[in-house]
């Protein structure tokens, strides 16, 4: 356990020992810093911003792709009791304007980049010089944090809203990463996924904590990628499931380059399809896959491997961690249940899960219900030797002619066909049975499969209400801004190529 209880000060136990802590890929050129450089860098800004007349429970905001001055704000911030708000860079200006104010952010530092959309009324830090100049080194006592003292502010994306500040605390967010026991000092993890999505700082968090290296990357591209992996030499790859499939389509540069480093391959954020899993064993020597699921609320990681080594069936998110509750709820209004169904929404109570939504009383209520508890809003289903497996958003979900359809469980079952790559399944309105699920699918080659096949494929594979009336074939699913897949544009383009095809007759 690191000497603070300040999150800011997570690797102050690998200090002395002259270990590397980060290799930073931005701009074009390779930085190295020790966890003592990366601990005079956080400390260098943590004065800063006290000399910025900057106090406790401030927001400072980060519009910037990876790099090493992230990290060194993000604990630099904590050290000094401020509050780092990470901000999605992929949304609109009007978006990130939203954030930035209602944050109430102090500060921001930024790239050039992206300097531009940050409010006028909010003082910049550039990166570079200005950044330089900024910091202030020298000794810096921490900044001493009771239990639920906010240490970071993270926005959701804005899926189902406008974006909501989770306040998350130093304690809380000391529990992932200091019980996790997938990191080592040995350890080398290249991190592509963006430092503002839970994904990056788990990954982050965790490794520094456990005195591993981070090969830190701006942002993802395939051929980069892979040319770390060689590079550098990493033990474990991580991100969300488009990321990998990204991966899996340079073959050529994957064929030409030693990936024999690579034991793990640890996918989060989405599912990801069984052909997918098979080409990443294939490609990578048969290592382990790990399906990561979490929530930024709720912990963020709630499950590990099983405490007697049962093996994790691949698919799954493995079993609950030890020092956290996790039940299934059928009825919010009664959801205490001895044992528990098999199938229902994920409660969570752990020392994680967010301390409430940022002024936002109400969206806080509905989703911590009290005596600890966390709503996911995620269905999961419970299997005989106690691991979860995810079935699909609460929000997700719809209703054909009485029957709860869950997207993911259609994928699913597209996905067992040896033709199909990829699926998204949403529904589209239905004259009889109010909605119906259409399918979006890229396949695995040109003309694998007709839309006929899939059809049936689903009809003998599942049950009959849930089949996809309709299927669309696509060269790639669309992503949102945090790389999972864009629902919202889906929805809007099978209501319009099912209108223009059943010539608004009703769906069969």
């Amino acid at each position: 356990m690191p000497d603070s209880l300040n999150l800011g000060c997570i690797f102050s136990d690998h200090l002395g020992q002259n270990r590397k802590a980060l290799i930073d890929l931005a701009e074009g050129q390779e930085r190295t810093l020790t966890f003592d450089e990366l601990d005079h860098l956080a400390s260098g800004v943590a004065r800063g911003l006290r000399k910025h007349n900057l106090k406790p429970g401030d927001r400072v905001g980060v519009l910037a792709l990876n790099r090493l001055e992230y990290l060194a704000v993000f604990f630099g911030a904590m050290r000094s009791g401020l509050v780092p708000a990470p901000i999605n860079i992929k949304l609109s200006p009007d978006m990130i304007s939203y954030i930035l104010e209602d944050a109430g952010c102090k500060l921001i530092f930024a790239e050039a980049e992206f300097a531009h959309l940050s409010p006028k009324t909010i003082p910049v830090v550039h990166f570079g010089k200005e950044f330089d100049d900024f910091v202030d080194f020298g000794r810096f006592d921490p900044f001493k944090p009771a239990a639920d003292t906010v240490a970071l502010q993270p926005y959701t994306s804005g899926s189902t809203g406008k974006p909501k500040g989770v306040l998350l605390s130093h304690s809380g967010q000391m529990w992932g990463p200091t019980t996790a026991n997938w990191a080592t000092p040995e350890s080398t993890f290249l991190v592509a996924a963006p430092l503002y999505h839970k994904n990056a700082l788990m990954v982050t968090k965790t490794a520094f904590a456990k005195g591993a290296r981070i090969v830190l990357m701006p942002r993802f591209d395939a051929k980069t990628y892979i040319q770390a992996i060689e590079d550098y030499r990493p033990e474990t790859i991580s991100g969300v499931p488009a990321m990998i499939s990204m991966l899996m389509l340079e073959k050529s540069a994957l064929k030409d380059t030693d990936l024999t480093s690579v034991r793990e391959v640890s996918m989060g954020s989405a599912l990801a399809a069984p052909l997918l899993i098979r080409q990443v064993q294939e490609t990578f020597n048969n290592p382990k896959i790990t399906i990561q699921y979490g929530v930024t609320e709720g912990g963020p990681r709630m499950f590990g491997d099983h405490p007697d080594s049962i093996p994790r069936p691949i698919g799954s998110c493995g079993y609950p961690l030890s020092g956290g509750d996790t039940k299934l709820v059928e009825d919010p209004q009664n959801p205490i249940d001895p044992g528990g169904p098999l199938t229902g929404e994920l409660w969570v109570r752990n020392p994680g899960v967010m301390l409430g939504y940022h002024n936002l009383p109400e969206a806080t209520a509905a989703k911590l219900p009290g005596d600890g508890w966390f709503r996911t809003g995620d269905i999961l289903r419970r299997d005989s030797d106690g691991f979860y497996w995810f079935l699909s958003r609460m929000d997700d979900m719809f209703n054909c002619g009485g029957e709860n359809v869950y997207p993911a469980e259609v994928e699913a079952i597209l996905e067992k066909h040896p033709a199909v790559a990829q699926s998204a399944v949403v529904s589209v309105p239905h004259k009889v049975k109010g909605e119906a699920p259409v399918a979006f699918v890229v396949l695995a080659s040109e003309n694998a499969a007709s839309e006929d096949d899939l059809r049936r494929f689903a009809l003998e594979n599942g049950p009959a209400y849930a089949h996809p009336r309709m299927v669309f074939f696509i060269d790639a699913l669309p992503l949102a801004s945090t790389n999972k897949i864009d629902r919202k544009s889906l929805e809007s383009k099978a209501r319009i190529l099912a209108a223009e095809l059943s010539g608004n007759k009703p769906l069969n």
